[in-house]
């Protein structure tokens, strides 16, 4: 069961981080491309809450960002509810704890969203041309996102850490109390 706090403060980043990217981020440039914030707020909670808040966050983001651009309704909601599911389905699996994780997965959502986003786009009948600029856009914007993977993540644990409910795969080991040898190894 999700907590109240949890869906509120999930909310309140959702439209912050929305807005932010639609007011600041996009409007910077770094090697050509901007960066993309969407596919890396919907990853950091898919992998610190689960892919159900995953994925409702990755619709109602790519949702508002569609409706906010103007865009083809429904497109960026799909793209980002696959992206927050499946961040979603990594930490429930696998539960990830290396120090790197965000950076791969922030690297790999960059990679769905944007590949996604272009292929949905151009099996809608989208007139856009597809040329090597666009695959050198997606490359660029992934490897932007990846630098800033990161940092993100960290700010949207930050933001959610008090409404995480406690996991019990989370917890320390204790350690044995038969003088640290662990009864596998003794012979």
């Amino acid at each position: 069961m999700i907590s109240p706090g949890l869906i509120a403060r999930v909310a309140i980043l959702a439209v912050v981080a929305s807005i932010v990217e639609i007011a600041a981020v996009s409007q910077v440039s770094i090697f050509g491309v901007s960066a993309d914030l969407s596919p890396l707020v919907v990853m950091s909670i898919g992998l610190l809450a689960g892919s159900v808040s995953g994925a409702v966050t990755g619709f109602a983001i790519g949702l508002f960002l569609d409706l906010a651009l103007v865009q083809t309704l429904g497109v960026s909601s799909l793209v980002y509810l696959v992206v927050g599911y499946w961040a979603g389905r990594l930490r429930e699996l696998r539960d990830p704890q290396a120090s790197l994780t965000p950076v791969l997965v922030g690297a790999l959502a960059t990679a769905v969203a944007t590949g996604g986003y272009s292929v949905v786009q151009f099996l809608l009948g989208v007139d856009a041309p597809v040329s090597f600029l666009l695959v050198r856009q997606i490359l660029t914007t992934i490897l932007v996102n990846t630098v800033i993977a990161l940092p993100v993540y960290a700010v949207v644990r930050r933001w959610l850490e008090p409404a995480l409910p406690d996991d019990p795969r989370r917890r320390r080991r204790r350690a044995y109390t038969t003088g640290g040898l662990s009864p596998l190894t003794r012979a």
